[in-house]
Parts: C-alpha cells; structure tokens; sequence
C-alpha cells in the first residue's frame, strides 16, 4: 500500500512539472510571437470606396517601433515632378525602398507601377512625421495622384516592416520588389513572411472607384 502511495505520489509531481514546463514555454512562445514593430492602417479602411477617377485616395499608417533610432526614418514632405526633394523636408518620390523609413513595404494588389504586385511602393509617400517620442510612433501617409491602381477594381493593400536582415540594429532593409517565394504571381503574406519581417502584417481589401 505505501509503495502504491509513492507511486502515485511521484505521478502527480511529473504531471506538475511537465505542466508547468508546458505552461511556462507556451508564454516564452507567446512573447517570442510578438513581432518588435507594430503596424496600423486608419486609411484605407476594409471594405471602403475610395478616390476620384481611379486616384486621390489616401493611404495612411502608423509604425510603432523599439526606439526610434531602430526605425531609421527622417521627415519627409515629398510629391512627384517638382515637389521632391523641396525644403522643408526633401524626400525622394519614386517606387521603391523609401530612404525616410527604409524598412517600410507597401503593396497593391492591382498596381500596374514597375514591378506590379511585387513593386514596394513606399517612396510614394509624401509625409512622414514623428507622432509620439514616447513610443517611438512614426505616421506615413501618401495621396495617390496617379490613376495606376486599378480603375473600379477591388485591390489588397499589404504593408509590412521587414526584419533586420543584415543585424545593424536599425530596420533599413525593405525591398524594392518583393520576391514570388512559392512563384504563384501573387505577392502577399506567405512572400512577406518568406522575405523576412519584424511587424505584424496588415491586408485591408477596398475599391478603387473610376
């Protein structure tokens, strides 16, 4: 009877510490699933009609970083033609990395810029500020003045911060074309996540009116 008491007793502590160990790494693996960089879209919004004539909606976000230095962002007050690269904040106005917040990936599903699904469309944008020092916030937002996104169509926009890929401590390593990881023709989170990122991913479907 006392050796059955012992052998039950000795059960119920493996049960308790495999319980634990399983709890306790379950957390760890909450917390390493928490991504450094956290993403917001305000505009546009699921399921929104947006723009004139296939332009003049608004794309805006906010990108919330470890610290502010990690982001590696500049301001920036930019537009095409004439517009870039004008005090007082010049920036670059061009598909591709943008130089203000280098880490930043945006794409549309229906673009028809450079290399369409694939193409990184941040240096579109024209402002970018900071919002908050205290959590290291940073605001991006871009009016599109061209009709290239689609007329009456519904399109994806995808935004992602990519990972700190060459370990420099700062997020600058955006791509300017996203690669087709599985080749399927349609870049979206499976090509993000295969690409690298250190944020959430954000997909918001809307219309594009003509």
């Amino acid at each position: 009877m006392h050796k059955r008491h012992l052998l039950l007793v000795c059960s119920l502590l493996a049960l308790a510490t495999t319980a634990g160990a399983t709890a306790a790494g379950g957390k760890q693996a909450s917390a390493a699933a928490v991504p450094p960089v956290k993403l917001q879209v305000f505009a546009p919004r699921s399921g929104d009609t947006v723009g004139k004539a296939s332009k003049g909606f608004v794309v805006d976000l906010a990108a919330q970083y470890p610290s502010l230095v990690s982001s590696g962002a500049d301001f920036q007050l930019t537009g095409p033609a004439s517009h870039q690269n004008q005090a007082p904040f010049p920036g670059a106005f061009a598909p591709g990395v943008d130089e203000k917040i280098p880490g930043l990936i945006v794409l549309l599903s229906t673009s028809t810029v450079g290399a369409r699904n694939a193409q990184n469309l941040a240096n579109l944008f024209n402002l970018t500020g900071f919002t908050n020092q205290k959590t290291s916030e940073i605001w991006d937002t871009w009016i599109v003045g061209a009709a290239s996104f689609g007329d009456n169509v519904r399109s994806v926009l995808r935004v992602a911060v990519a990972a700190d890929k060459n370990n420099d401590g700062i997020y600058n390593d955006a791509p300017a074309v996203v690669p087709d990881s599985n080749h399927d023709g349609r870049i979206n989170a499976i090509d993000l996540k295969a690409y690298g990122i250190a944020s959430n991913i954000v997909a918001v479907p809307f219309q594009i009116a003509d």
